[in-house]
């Protein structure tokens, strides 16, 4: 790895640790409304930031209550969700698009964090898919704007 990815990697996964305990009490309740989850936009733009922003999740669930499920499926969550989004880039084609899909894909794939809340809480697995995925769709969707004025400024492209 490049001293220049390792070194994005790093401040991703910082700037996600860091916007994730600005927001903690509601970044791991039922509802999860994480807004560093809109980091999980980059991938849109170089699948190069796979591995800030998974390794922004891991540090972030460090800090869980419940650390030892987040450390499994919040992580897991991520890394299937940015993985079929990084797949779908060959067949999508455009940023806004691509950025749509990805919100879709993360939003349907809260069933993991669902079925880790029904382990750990046993809370209602379908209740709780719907609140956790109403967070994840919010982030996302407000990330789309908010992704593309920064990309306008800062092209993720050729930053890593």
């Amino acid at each position: 790895m490049k001293t220049k990815t390792l070194a994005t990697s790093g401040i991703i996964a910082a700037l996600y640790v860091a916007v994730s305990l600005l927001v903690a009490p509601f970044g791991f309740t039922a509802v999860q409304f994480r807004i560093s989850e809109m980091f999980n936009h980059l991938v849109v733009f170089n699948k190069k930031f796979f591995f800030g922003i998974v390794l922004g999740v891991f540090v972030t669930n460090i800090f869980s209550p419940m650390a030892a499920y987040d450390l499994i499926f919040g992580v897991a969550h991520s890394v299937i969700s940015l993985s079929i989004t990084i797949f779908a880039s060959k067949f999508i084609k455009g940023h806004i698009p691509h950025m749509v899909f990805n919100t879709l894909i993360f939003t349907v794939m809260t069933f993991i964090i669902a079925f880790e809340l029904q382990l750990a809480f046993d809370l209602p697995f379908f209740y709780t898919w719907l609140t956790v995925a109403a967070g994840e769709f919010a982030v996302l969707a407000v990330g789309i704007p908010v992704m593309t004025a920064l990309n306008k400024r800062l092209n993720f492209k050729t930053l890593i």
